[in-house]
């Protein structure tokens, strides 16, 4: 049966990374159908005001998944353009998981200087529909020297016990809690309690848990102690980023956002639209292209998505990478050592 998957390449090197993700996915020769959205950008947003058309919903709404390329735009000076894009496809599509792998695709990628990092291969589980980024708060005497700003940090138990689950049902060794529940008591308690739950109905899993701050210097110190992490929005973010640099950079850290429920799922590279490099051609694809194996996995393509992920670790071992990895390679050209290593693997 036809998969569609509704493409939004975006902004700044978005398109670029994009362009080469979806060739890959063509020379796989799979029964999928792209409905590109090209016009959901920042040019679009700042001649109409519109982020995403509620038309333009309906149509990612109608498909089985979406592959992002970027959001973001120097020209745009507020969050309303963002927000309006890939937050409301996460908070209406209830895209309440997300999923970012690290792994060490090549050990010369390793920024520590030893083999710490060498066995990395870790889930940060990000909650994605709660925590500081429900934009619930406001100003007051805005403006002024007087000026308060309150941003609510909003965890329910649905909504911690979820994503608590989701985490516990990809482990294979363990899962690590991560909170600040020592100085951020109400929703700390909310998801200590959830954990606890969790952990009582897998027994077979080692859990464990850490303050944010101490999370942040074991995984320097020991990354490959960590299989899945499951934290909230905010500190997931910030974790997932760190985690990402130790197994090689932004540019290759894939990343899904899923409602294991329904199923549908919204799968972007992590490095944003860099508008620094934008239009140079040297963007890296490798993240675009690993967040393609991550949708092509949840739509039922395990093998395929396997021979991707070999494929760019072939690609990083013979050099044949974008300048951000120490290479000399344009977008297309790192997007075809790619595909010329699924072809000599088929």
């Amino acid at each position: 049966m036809t998969k569609t998957v509704t493409v939004i390449p975006g902004d700044g090197i978005g398109p670029e990374v994009t362009r080469e993700a979806l060739e890959t996915l063509d020379s796989l020769g799979l029964d999928l159908r792209f409905d590109v959205l090209d016009h959901v950008n920042a040019d679009t947003y700042l001649r109409t005001g519109v982020s995403l058309s509620d038309e333009d919903f309906e149509r990612v709404k109608a498909s089985d998944s979406v592959l992002f390329g970027a959001i973001g735009d120097p020209r745009v000076t507020t969050s309303d353009y963002g927000r309006g894009v890939l937050l409301r496809l996460r908070f209406d599509l209830d895209l309440y998981v997300n999923h970012r792998p690290a792994q060490l695709l090549h050990e010369k990628l390793s920024p520590l200087r030893d083999d710490r990092s060498r066995a990395i291969d870790c889930v940060i589980v990000r909650e994605n529909t709660e925590g500081l980024y429900t934009d619930i708060g406001g100003v007051l005497r805005g403006g002024t020297e007087h000026e308060t700003a309150i941003d609510a940090d909003v965890s329910t138990h649905m909504g911690v016990s979820r994503v608590m689950e989701y985490a516990y049902s990809i482990a294979k060794r363990g899962v690590c809690m991560v909170d600040k529940s020592n100085a951020v008591r109400h929703g700390g308690q909310v998801w200590q309690r959830a954990f606890k739950e969790a952990a009582t109905r897998r027994p077979d899993l080692h859990s464990t848990h850490l303050y944010v701050d101490a999370a942040a210097m074991k995984f320097i110190s020991d990354p490959a102690q960590f299989d899945v992490i499951v934290t909230n929005n905010s500190y997931g973010d910030i974790l997932s980023d760190l985690a990402a640099m130790l197994a090689g950079g932004l540019g290759n850290a894939a990343s899904a956002n899923i409602n294991p429920v329904t199923g549908f799922g919204l799968y972007e590279p992590v490095h944003g639209s860099a508008p620094d490099i934008a239009g140079q051609g040297i963007g890296n694809p490798f993240g675009a292209i690993l967040s393609s194996a991550l949708m092509l996995e949840n739509l039922g393509w395990a093998a395929e998505a396997g021979a991707l992920r070999r494929s760019v670790s072939v690609a990083i071992g013979a050099g044949q990478v974008t300048p951000d990895l120490g290479g000399n390679l344009g977008t297309k050209e790192a997007g075809e050592a790619v595909r010329d290593a699924l072809a000599a693997h088929a």
